[in-house]
């Protein structure tokens, strides 16, 4: 067993809005929230005097303990005041993806027991239209303006009182998001008060945030990485955090440059777009101190040259996952020079970690060995809504998670992630991890992103299939084979690429996790 080497952590026994905001009428006039688009700016005395006015007029509406409030929204400078009045009022939230078609929306309305929505007023039709699919919805709110819908900014003048509702924090839902069903039916997973609140001070030791700090929230906060590291981990400490709606480079670029961005935390493919675009280069990012990529596997090639070009400290990494609410380690921000190229971190205060065999999961095995990750701690969640046996197959009768992930520590407590379990292709009894070789391929200057997933031959072999998007600038110069050859000359022959697909783009989630699913749909019907 591997523990951390962090002490230990109280529970931070608070509902999330307490632990969260708790002082923040002590940062008075900080900024605590920027549209890094237009510049409008909330301070702290702002978003805790709003959360708390939203609160009362959610509750005068009708929204009580127990009840769901779906929150579908792009990232706005409204969506923490949305979410901590919601929680305040007593309600969990169930956070949606703001691309999700009416049907996708009504599915998860359906299984999480919905009775109110907060949206923007671009997505009310999708709202309204999966409103209607799923049923039992009593009113949708909108966080800016539409006609004939309650509007939060209305709320601010309402002389409602204050809710007081007896949150139990350790097992009170706060948060309802679902899994991002990269490898099954997304499901409701229960992330207590206690939990997600416990979780930001087992973060703390490693990763602080202070007043001063500038952290740019490009990633979703409807995602539990975004929503942890984005959005309650700098408010909860008097960080500035500037917000923009989604990932559009030079946007995104134009906001460090301006805001004067101190920490981003982000997914493979900014990190990707950071080391090779050229346009990177035409702004002024010297006010970044560090860059922490997490969500998805990150090559130690890819981090070492966005952090050359950027003249940081080596790009650091984070794991995690949704299920565990979600962080269980994180380089140190203060170890980002120490830590080996390619590792995720090591384990946070309060959490314990065991490796076990693939072949024999009663087995523990030592350092340098890989084999699947569980975990054990606060940050475990209580569950899958409505899915006891999905819960109990996840984590066991001693507590330990099961991540389905693959890795290894070494003798320093350095975690390195291999791979998932359900993704590993087995080529004649040989294990092959997708991740090496989409890491492999990303080293190609002609290609641009890649994927890889196994695929069955004439001979009923799985064999790695990789989905190659092309740079831009190799236009239709890279051919099938060198990209064949480029793998051949670099692995084992067992880990060989054996077929190629050329595609516009790699499917992802908004978490930067790779949609395999989507490809094996592309494989079966291109």
């Amino acid at each position: 067993m591997f523990r951390s080497e962090y002490a230990d952590v109280p529970p931070v026994e608070l509902p999330i809005h307490e632990a969260v905001l708790g002082h923040a009428a002590g940062f008075g006039d900080r900024p605590a929230l920027i549209d890094g688009t237009d510049g409008t700016t909330l301070t702290y005395e702002q978003v805790d005097r709003f959360h708390r006015r939203v609160a009362a007029g959610l509750a005068a509406a009708g929204v009580r303990k127990g009840d769901v409030l779906a929150l579908h929204s792009p990232n706005t400078i409204a969506f923490p005041t949305a979410f901590y009045a919601a929680t305040r009022a007593g309600a969990s939230v169930t956070t949606v993806h703001p691309l999700a078609t009416p049907e996708e929306f009504a599915k998860q309305l359906r299984d999480s027991g919905t009775r109110w929505i907060v949206t923007v007023s671009p997505l009310l039709e999708t709202a309204r239209r999966a409103a209607e699919l799923a049923g039992g919805v009593r009113e949708m709110f909108v966080c800016d303006g539409a006609p004939g819908h309650r509007s939060l900014i209305d709320m601010l003048a309402t002389t409602a009182p204050e809710p007081q509702p007896a949150l139990d924090p350790v097992e009170d839902i706060a948060v309802l998001p679902y899994s991002s069903g990269t490898t099954g039916v997304p499901k409701g997973v229960m992330l207590t008060h206690r939990q997600i609140a416990t979780n930001l001070a087992q973060l703390e030791p490693a990763a602080a945030m202070a007043p001063g700090d500038r952290i740019l929230a490009v990633l979703p906060f409807f995602h539990i990485y975004g929503l942890t590291a984005l959005m309650n981990a700098p408010l909860r400490k008097g960080a500035t955090v500037v917000v923009l709606p989604r990932f559009d480079l030079e946007t995104f670029l134009a906001a460090i440059e301006n805001h004067r961005i101190t920490g981003l935390y982000v997914a493979p493919p900014i990190v990707l777009a950071l080391a090779k675009h050229p346009v990177v280069s035409e702004y002024d990012l010297s006010s970044l101190k560090y860059v922490i990529s997490a969500a998805a596997p990150l090559d130690a090639q890819l981090a070492r040259a966005c952090a050359q070009r950027l003249g940081l400290p080596p790009i650091g990494q984070a794991y995690g996952m949704t299920e565990l609410s979600p962080g269980t380690h994180v380089v140190p921000l203060d170890r980002l020079h120490a830590a080996p190229a390619g590792t995720v971190g090591k384990l946070i205060a309060g959490t314990e970690m065991r490796i076990v065999s693939l072949d024999d999961p009663a087995k523990d095995l030592a350092a340098g060995e890989s084999g699947e990750i569980l975990i054990r701690g606060p940050q475990v969640m209580k569950g899958y809504l409505g899915r006891p046996d999905a819960t109990t197959a996840m984590i066991d009768a001693d507590g330990w998670l099961h991540t389905g992930d693959v890795g290894h520590v070494d003798a320093d407590g350095w975690l390195f992630v291999v791979d998932r379990v359900k993704e590993l292709i087995k080529y004649k009894g040989f294990q092959v991890a997708p991740a090496e070789l989409e890491a492999l391929l990303l080293t190609h200057p002609g290609i641009a992103d890649a994927a890889v997933i196994g695929t069955y031959d004439d001979d009923g072999n799985e064999v790695p299939h990789a989905f190659v998007v092309r740079h831009p600038q190799a236009a239709e110069d890279l051919t099938e084979n060198e990209v064949l050859l480029h793998v051949a000359e670099r692995v084992a022959p067992y880990k060989r690429v054996r077929r190629i697909t050329f595609v516009d783009t790699v499917p992802r989630a908004a978490s930067g996790k790779i949609l395999r699913r989507e490809l094996r749909d592309l494989r079966e019907h291109p």
